[in-house]
This record gives C-alpha cells, structure tokens and sequence, in this order.
C-alpha cells in the first residue's frame, strides 16, 4: 500500500490539468505482460448469474452524482433508481460522491487512502497518472480479462457484437480494465455552438455558419439587445468550447489527427495563432464573456443565460438547450435556443473538427478496486446494467412510473414531463442514470423535450471531426507514461495561462512565436511522437 501512495502522490498533481487538455492520456504497458498479451474473454469459463442475486454482502462504489438528483437526493442510494436497482439485483451497495465540482481533486485523496471502495468510477485513462496500466501496477484496480470471462455474460455478448467497441476497452497488451459507458450512435456527439434563435430573428439575422456571421449576430446582440456578455462559455481549467471557431483555422486547442494521419499539437499550429487574433479582437470588443474564466460552474453559465446577459454558447444537448429551454420559456414564451453549425472561415466548408465522442466514454466507467473483498460480485452487480431488462432501467427508469411502453414505443409518462416545480431532467435523474456504466439505447434521443434538441445532433455532426479527433483510450506504454508525466504539467500550465493572455489583452500577439518556441523547449515534440506510436499501436490492435 505505501508503494501505491508514494507512486500516486508522485504524479497526482497532473491529473487536473492533463485531464482536461489532453484527449489522449492514457495507460502504459505493464512490463511483466509484455511478453505474452493478454487473452481476450472466452465463452467456456462463464458461470450462469441469476437475478436477483443471493447474498449478504454490501458492496461500496465511489462515483460522481448527477447534480439533478441532488435536488431531491443527497445518496444514489435512496433515489427510486438506487433503490429498484437493489431490488433487482440483490445488491446492497453504499454509494460515497465526491462534492461537485471536487472529483480530481476527491479521488486523489482516495487513491491514496488505504481504504479504497470495491468500486470506482472514473475516467482512468485521462484521469489517473500513467493510465489504466499504471493502475494495475500500483495495484489500485484489477485486470479484468478473468472476472468478464468467469461472471459477465452481458458484456461479454456485447463485445464480440462489437470489435470496435472491444478494441477500446483494452490496453495495447490486451488487458480489459473497465466496465464502459457505451453510447448509441446518434448518442456519440452532444455539444455545440447553441444560439438565441428569438433574437436573430427579431435582428432579421440568420443562424450564423461562418465566423463573420458569428460576429454580425454577436455584435448585434451587445449593440440592440444590451447584452453585457455575447458570447459566454463555462470555464473549468483550460478554454474550452470544443475547439468551436478555433477549428476553423484548422487546427485544436489539443491534441488532434491531420490529414495525413499524423498527431499534431494544436496550440503550436502557426494558424493557431489566427484564432487566437480572433478570440481577442471578440474579447475586446466585449463579444466574448468577460468574466468567462470565472464561469466555473453551471450556475454561473445558467445566470448569464436566463438573465439575457449572453445570447450564444457552447453547450450540452439537454444539460443546457434543454434545461435553458424549459426555464426560460416560462419567463419568456418567445425564447429559443437553436443549434448552429461548428463555424468555418468561408461559407459552404465542412468544420475541421468538433465535439465527437467515441462509443467508449471513458469519463464514466467503473473500474474493481484492487482492495474489494468480493469483486466476482461486484462484477455481477455492473454486468447487470448491460442485461436488456438492466439497459431499459439505466436509461429509461422504471416501466408504468417514468416511462410507458406502447408496444415498442416509449414516452416518458406525465409523472416526468407535467410536474410544474421541477423541470424534465430533474425529474428523470431520480429513475435513471444519465452516465454510467451500461449500454446507452439511442431511443433516449426520442424523448427530447422540444424539437430544436432533435436538430441538433444533424448540425453538430456535420463537421469532419470523426478524423481528427484523438482517441481517449490510447496506451502509452510504461516508460512513455513516465516521460509524458514529468513534461506534461508544465507546458499545459504554461500553454494555457499564455492563451488567456493573449486572449485577454495582456500578452502581445507578437509574442506567439516566442511562446511556441517556449512549448517546445519544454519538450512538446517528445510528447507528440510518443503518441504517435501508443495511437499507430492502438490501429494495429
């Protein structure tokens, strides 16, 4: 244990920083498998589970809990969905949830406590020093290939449908060390360009697809609608608006793929410098949020939005169009939220890149501690959640209470869309878990609340982002892990104080070059070319 702390602590003060900048952190090679890979599950080894198990056993499990349900709830345990959950599974389990907003810095002390839950869930690629292959060497979290074989039927049937899918869930050595979050499909890009629809067209404006529309429509709302802050976006430890306006210069405030296939440093780029221009004649002539890095919870992106102080933002599907949607045509029927287009410099291109997630969402997947007393159970208790009868709970709730089905088609009932204090997404969170470990149903795209969320995913897509995002999910191997860990926390720290200076006025642009040869000394280009072979690795598995 005092190894796992030391090796821990070590490198615990990157994670916040490189958990956000970079979209491909992830694990290395365990140097004891290097020799012989891991065997994929087998169909002969599996042990029947039935439901509900019988046991007296409680299992612990760390994770997150979705702000929406803490309107009513303080524990996941005692929402309806906690409680039919056990029900169904036999399950007694004691759920711990870091405050919001503090999981990196909760699950640091975690991890090096000696008393780790029997369950996490965690991003463990991004979000823990050295990957999912470090972890297993510090002996935090448990290879999995065995425990999927021998007790998760569900899962298993779902990977072999799947080669993708299983391609993601493993290290280079083909060790499985998660049980993911699969998204459907149309369930694989959620965030976007979202814009005050009711206001341009009181403007006599169109939604705007190219930067100087963009400009057009945000100078007019802060000339004619007297809003303070155009354009806000909410701030967590580096500028991100999922490279929208940035990519139209064709390039990314990260990591990304170039045409050639080649991982490239997006804020190195020479036309990185070109959206920076961009974003600080915008910021100085109060388009952009001025107090946008102050934005560092959904509060303060809520406040800004409902009180006709910004007009446009980056945003979520339902978190934000939604949830605006439904507050503020109360206070005002007219309001309209609209999804636009990722913006290019000239009208009728296709946007470089953009939000596209991939099926595997690593952010909300749960790993076995390697402390848990039971993890055959533990396993038991997650594989439900990929069971038909388990998918339709996590994503739907409970039949006859949150939702109806009408010989195939679902509807949420009147419990959930007509209660007149809380709004969709509030009450829903109380039967179901929005993110998690389970096998996402793309019918939940149905259930939007109003007919500009359907739009979305058709407008948001329409960028060239599935080549030339980086994947989540490459493995550095165990020497590289190092390497990366000692460079990374100085040049994302670096990179992003300069951006917000040049941004806001307080560093020249002239001094772009200066800072590019900055980042380089501290040895970006080692970075790059180590993800360059763990990304070529991931092809070839």
């Amino acid at each position: 244990m005092k190894k796992r702390i030391r090796g821990f602590i070590g490198m615990a003060v990157t994670i916040c920083l490189v958990s956000s900048m970079l979209a491909a952190c992830s694990g290395n090679k365990n140097e004891k498998n290097e020799a012989e890979p891991a065997a994929s599950p087998k169909t002969d080894n599996l042990k029947a589970v039935t439901y509900p198990i019988e046991t007296n056993d409680t299992l612990t499990s760390w994770e997150q809990i979705n702000t929406n349900l803490i309107t009513f709830y303080p524990n996941l345990a005692d929402s309806p969905f906690g409680q039919e959950l056990e029900k169904r599974t036999g399950v007694k389990v004691k759920y711990s949830h870091p405050a919001d907003g503090q999981a990196k810095e909760q699950f640091n002390l975690l991890i090096a406590s000696n008393n780790l839950p029997d369950v996490i869930e965690y991003d463990w690629n991004t979000g823990y020093p050295g990957g999912p292959d470090k972890a297993i060497a510090d002996k935090v979290i448990l290879p999995l290939n065995d425990l999927i074989d021998q007790y998760a039927p569900n899962l298993k049937k779902i990977l072999k449908e799947n080669p993708e899918l299983d391609k993601m869930l493993k290290t280079d050595d083909g060790t499985y060390y998660v049980f993911p979050m699969i998204r459907p499909e149309n369930g694989t890009v959620f965030r976007g360009p979202m814009i005050r629809k009711d206001w341009l067209d009181e403007l006599n404006l169109p939604v705007p697809t190219t930067i100087d529309e963009w400009y057009t429509a945000l100078k007019a709302f802060k000339e004619q609608k007297g809003a303070t802050a155009p354009f806000t976006l909410q701030y967590g430890v580096e500028f991100n608006i999922q490279d929208a306006f940035i990519g139209a210069y064709k390039t990314a405030n990260r990591f990304y793929i170039d045409d050639q296939g080649q991982v490239k440093y997006g804020p190195i780029d020479a036309q990185f410098k070109d959206a920076i221009a961009l974003l600080r004649k915008w910021y100085s002539e109060g388009l952009i949020d001025k107090d946008f890095a102050l934005n560092n919870d959904s509060k303060s992106l809520d406040s800004k939005m409902m009180s006709n102080a910004s007009g446009a933002t980056v945003g979520l599907l339902s978190g934000g169009m939604g949830r605006w949607m439904e507050t503020g045509k109360k206070q005002n029927e007219k309001f309209q939220l609209v999804a636009a287009p990722y913006p290019t410099l000239n009208k009728g291109e296709k946007a470089f890149i953009g939000h596209r997630d991939f099926y595997y969402n690593p952010i909300a997947s749960k790993a076995i501690s390697a402390d848990s007393k039971n993890p055959e159970l533990a396993v038991k208790w997650i594989d439900y959640a990929y069971s038909e009868e388990g998918a339709m709970l996590f994503n739907f709730g409970i039949e006859g209470v949150s939702y109806t089905n009408n010989n195939g088609t679902l509807a949420y009932t009147e419990k959930i869309t007509k209660d007149p204090q809380y709004t969709l997404q509030q009450m829903i969170s109380q039967y179901t878990k929005p993110n998690g470990p389970y096998n996402g149903d793309a019918r939940k795209n149905n259930f939007n609340s109003f007919k500009e969320q359907d739009e979305t995913l058709v407008i948001w897509s329409d960028t060239d982002a599935a080549n030339h995002i980086m994947p989540a999910f490459i493995t550095p191997t165990l020497d590289e892990s190092k390497e990366v860990a000692k460079l990374i926390t100085a040049i994302a720290s670096y990179k992003e104080e300069m951006l917000l200076k040049f941004i806001m006025g307080q560093e020249p642009i002239e001094k772009f070059d200066a800072y590019v040869e900055q980042i380089k000394s501290m040895g970006i280009e080692k970075i790059t070319k180590i993800y360059q072979d763990a990304y070529d690795r991931y092809k070839q598995r």
